[in-house]
């Protein structure tokens, strides 16, 4: 192994990983059968392997070089450099930047852990307790020329560890989306440009999520140059005032495309951006790897599914990636195959749910969460949307763990959608339901809005909640914004949010998630428990260890009654007339693009 830890390869990936990768797909005799008893045509599930992967470890592979363009759908736009910030972030994002900014891992379609050795001598572990980390970079340029370097992984850690703050208000300066994992390192250092040493405050195990996994290596040298400052690791996150013009650079300056501020570190770099349609990435000559195959690769935005299958039929499109699972679209796909269509499924790291806004003043009573959580009836929706492209799939009962893996218990199992606990317990709470059949209190009528973008079966979903919970006496109101997670849900606006959180394979980015505070609580939840359980839980040093305190927290979160986990998200793919592809799930189907060969 290249790199030296505290914590065995073998153990890393089995406390990581998911146990079980579920499919979709089971018309393959030949395929293989998972844990949960899906089945993975063999086909498909050797793809999950890269080309240029040996190990633990990945270098881009000799492929061939070619002038072609590849077309990519996915469900949702692209819309930033930075997928960084509390606004700018979304997977949609990840889909496209994987290629173009590079980090010390890569993660495989088995979520397996990979140094980066296109860009990376090492990454260790130098010191246990407490922990440091010493990297060793490549001589790597940008596609700008200017080095990838030590700069560049002090910015990530200044930007994202929380520890700068307003002098005004004392708020953080930089809006990060999440400090996960950052916030414990006291201090990064650069004894020369190819070396980095964080040093942390205790121990993190999962230290190999930062720098990279999340995209979140951004050019140092282009906020240098914008702001004329010499050198950003001379500036310390004390240093309020002259930090105040890179917060505002870091937040706002890197939405949408502009090729002068935003180079590339993969082997992809943007060329194209078409608001709310394209992203048009085109190979880096600059690149430090073997050189990219396609030419151009091209991912474009379809919200409905079954137009992606339809255009992938047509041959506009080669690669289908959606992390928004259709029946319909699934079947289109699957009665394609004699026309060379190949389609995937697999149980993804993601998974959709509904939270409630604790600043709402309805759902700011605990009973109308409770009444709210009754009425719904998971297990209709799994059957109406996800059984159709995964006929195993049953309601999540947990939002630390997913299904299969160790340390899950179903905390959600009384939710079931019953009628008549959910109107008694309004009932208990003052609210009485009228002629109309909607409950009022003390003259408020109990109306929620269900908040979502624009995909079709977040739509049904809305439809299927409100005739269940009608019933009760909610009155439920759509809420269809496409913008809604570029624009509003890191404002808290909303009631009740639908949508599905997607996560690298690190428990500890749940911190961010359910803390007091926490970059990505934007529903205002609080529970001094859950902030001690998380606590303990990241400074394990052991998987094993932590894994109590993320069930402590996931208990105490249910019985708050403030986040309600509907079911697993499958990753469905499909493609034609390209050698190998697999929906990773944090990164998409194009996480090895590069090596992507089209089949003439």
């Amino acid at each position: 192994m290249a790199f030296r830890s505290t914590m065995p390869a073998a153990a890393l990936c089995a406390a990581l990983a998911l146990s079980a990768l579920s499919a979709c797909d089971s018309s393959d005799p030949d395929g293989g059968r998972t844990a949960d008893g899906g089945v993975v045509p063999d086909a498909i599930r050797s793809m999950a392997i890269a080309k240029g992967q040996r190990g633990p470890v990945y270098a881009a592979p000799d492929v061939p070089i070619t002038p072609d363009t590849l077309v990519m759908a996915t469900d949702n736009p692209y819309t930033t450099y930075n997928n960084n910030t509390a606004d700018g972030n979304n997977q949609y994002n990840t889909f496209a930047l994987v290629q173009v900014l590079a980090g010390v891992f890569k993660l495989d379609g088995n979520n397996k852990v990979l140094l980066n050795t296109d860009v990376m001598e090492s990454a260790e572990v130098t010191n246990a307790s407490p922990q440091v980390v010493t990297y060793t970079l490549k001589d790597v340029r940008w596609s700008d020329g200017e080095l990838w370097d030590c700069d560049d992984f002090y910015l990530a850690w200044l930007t994202q560890s929380g520890r700068a703050r307003r002098k005004d208000t004392g708020g953080p300066q930089f809006l990060a989306a999440s400090t996960a994992g950052y916030e414990l390192i006291d201090s990064v250092t650069c004894p020369d440009n190819r070396t980095v040493v964080t040093s942390y405050s205790g121990t993190y195990p999962d230290w190999r999520a930062l720098f990279g996994i999340s995209v979140d290596v951004l050019p140092a040298h282009i906020v240098e140059k914008q702001l004329g400052i010499g050198d950003i690791t001379r500036l310390g996150p004390n240093d309020a005032k002259q930090l105040a013009p890179v917060a505002d650079f870091w937040n706002t300056r890197w939405n949408g495309f502009d090729p002068t501020i935003m180079p590339a570190s993969g082997p992809y770099r943007i060329t194209a951006y078409e608001p709310d349609n394209s992203v048009t990435l085109e190979r880096n000559e600059a690149w430090n790897g073997r050189l990219g195959g396609p030419s151009r690769i091209v991912i474009r935005a379809m919200s409905d599914t079954v137009a992606q299958a339809q255009a992938l039929e047509n041959g506009e499109i080669q690669v289908i990636s959606s992390a928004q699972p259709d029946g319909n679209a699934a079947d289109r796909l699957r009665e394609l195959s004699g026309q060379g269509v190949r389609f995937g499924s697999t149980a993804g790291l993601g998974f959709e749910h509904l939270d409630m806004n604790y600043r709402n003043p309805i759902l700011a009573d605990q009973a109308v969460r409770r009444a709210f959580m009754q009425c719904v009836d998971r297990n209709a929706l799994v059957e109406k949307l996800i059984r159709p492209v995964q006929p195993d799939a049953r309601p999540l009962g947990n939002l630390n763990f997913f299904l299969g893996e160790d340390g899950y218990t179903d905390n959600y199992a009384q939710y079931s959608g019953n009628i008549e606990e959910s109107r008694a317990t309004l009932g208990q709470a003052g609210w009485q339901l009228g002629a109309d059949g909607y409950a009022t209190k003390s003259g408020v009528r109990l109306s929620l809005r269900i908040s979502h973008t624009d995909i079709p079966r977040r739509r049904q979903t809305v439809e299927l909640i409100q005739s269940q919970c009608r019933a009760a006496g909610f009155e439920i109101v759509d809420d269809t914004d496409p913008n809604f997670l570029d624009t509003r849900v890191s404002a808290g606006d909303f009631d009740i949010a639908l949508f599905a959180w997607s996560s690298a394979p690190f428990k500890s980015q749940q911190k961010s998630v359910y803390e007091t505070g926490g970059g990505q609580n934007w529903s205002s939840y609080s529970n001094p428990v859950v902030d001690e359980a998380l606590r303990h839980a990241v400074g394990q040093e052991e998987a094993a260890a932590a894994r109590k305190y993320y069930q402590e927290a996931d208990a105490t979160i249910a019985e708050d009654n403030y986040s309600l986990p509907l079911y697993m998200l499958p990753n469905m793919w499909a493609f034609k007339g390209v050698d190998r592809v697999y929906h990773q799930s944090y990164h998409g189907a194009a996480w090895n693009a590069n090596e992507w060969v089209l089949e003439k």
